[in-house]
């Protein structure tokens, strides 16, 4: 049984994923990964195979328990635990992927809410754009530049890229204000226009922006400040 550093390079798991990506990966592939290390005369491959054909599939080995885990050849506790890790992340991933597309944005509070806790606590400025459909449902929130906001952020190219891509109706502009003060300034106002105007030219209208600052927020339409 040849080890992981005798295969050729295109072979190796950790290779093959950074040269082709994940989605080129077998399911067996994958898990070699996260399980690292093989055993004396066993392969880490060898080992994952094994997994997938004993439990059929990853949804079925996802739902074993530690001591179920630790009771398959070649599985210790550390390789028990780090599956569990990642496939509770897969099952977060999975509920709030549905929870976002589910979520119809009809308040500025809405936004608030389901944003404050990805950048409420950011230590530096994060500026986000937020596509939606046509039903006022997220379809993807995209981080455009992170750091102080300027000049550079305002080309239509860059902000509405995403939004092009994925065939919004129509865009929301976010960021975050470590300072804790969630009034805009002269800058963020200035900015906002200049994009308001640039999603009429692209016919993406801009609903609103919101600054966060901590737990608290501002809305640029309830300020009519747009």
């Amino acid at each position: 049984m040849l080890a992981v550093k005798d295969l050729p390079l295109d072979d190796r798991p950790r290779e093959k994923l950074t040269m082709r990506g994940a989605q080129n990966l077998t399911d067996a592939e994958l898990l070699a990964i996260l399980l690292r290390t093989g055993k004396k005369g066993k392969s880490v491959i060898a080992i994952a195979q094994e997994l997938t054909t004993n439990c059929g599939n990853l949804a079925v080995l996802s739902s074993k328990s530690i001591s179920e885990l630790t009771k398959i050849s070649g599985i210790g506790k550390d390789k028990a635990v780090t599956l569990m890790a990642a496939f509770e992340v897969s099952r977060r991933i999975l509920s709030q992927s549905r929870w976002f597309s589910e979520k119809k944005i009809t308040t500025p509070a809405d936004v608030a809410e389901i944003f404050i806790p990805l950048y409420g606590h950011k230590d530096k400025e994060h500026f986000v754009l937020i596509c939606l459909n046509s039903a006022n449902k997220i379809i993807t929130h995209e981080i455009i530049s992170i750091g102080n906001l300027n000049s550079s952020i305002v080309h239509a190219r860059e902000i509405f890229k995403s939004a092009i891509e994925n065939s919004s109706a129509s865009v929301i502009l976010l960021h975050n204000h470590p300072s804790g003060n969630s009034e805009p300034s002269n800058e963020d106002i200035a900015i906002t226009r200049k994009l308001i105007e640039a999603g009429k030219l692209l016919d993406i209208p801009v609903f609103d922006h919101i600054i966060i600052a901590g737990t608290k927020y501002c809305s640029f339409v309830e300020k009519r400040l747009i």
